[in-house]
């Protein structure tokens, strides 16, 4: 049996993030599921190996586990890693797209560059050229 992780995450406007995400991130749309009034209801993003599942923001039993960054205050409980080959590349298309830089490109301790941004609605990203199953 094969077991993995795969992020979960809700947007006010899943349809802009995916977008976003697609654009400057890297990742492809696999498998997009549109919900009523142009809300998504399920959406998996992958990028290599990864996935990430998106979903609308919704008063359901899920969405009532779920706070939003801005709802927050803009702190997290957990970030999302990702591990790319050209962290310089990725950066300047993030820098492009208007998204709030959070740690500037640099060289890490662990090994390589990284940086970490938050989306269109706060989520933090953290993109970096380190690849944890090759330490």
């Amino acid at each position: 049996m094969s077991s993995t992780v795969v992020p979960c995450l809700r947007y006010r406007d899943a349809p802009a993030i995916i977008e976003w995400l697609c654009k400057n991130l890297g990742f492809e749309k696999r498998l997009v599921i549109p919900g009523k009034n142009a809300e998504i209801s399920h959406a998996e993003l992958t990028l290599g190996d990864g996935m990430v599942m998106i979903g609308s923001h919704a008063d359901d039993s899920y969405g009532q586990l779920l706070t939003t960054p801005e709802q927050s205050g803009g702190l997290q409980t957990q970030t999302i890693w990702i591990h790319i080959d050209s962290a310089d590349d990725v950066y300047s298309r993030v820098v492009e797209s208007g998204a709030t830089i959070i740690m500037q490109i640099d060289d890490v301790p662990q090994g390589g560059r990284a940086f970490a941004c938050r989306d269109p609605e706060g989520h933090v990203w953290q993109v970096g050229t380190y690849n944890p199953w090759q330490a």
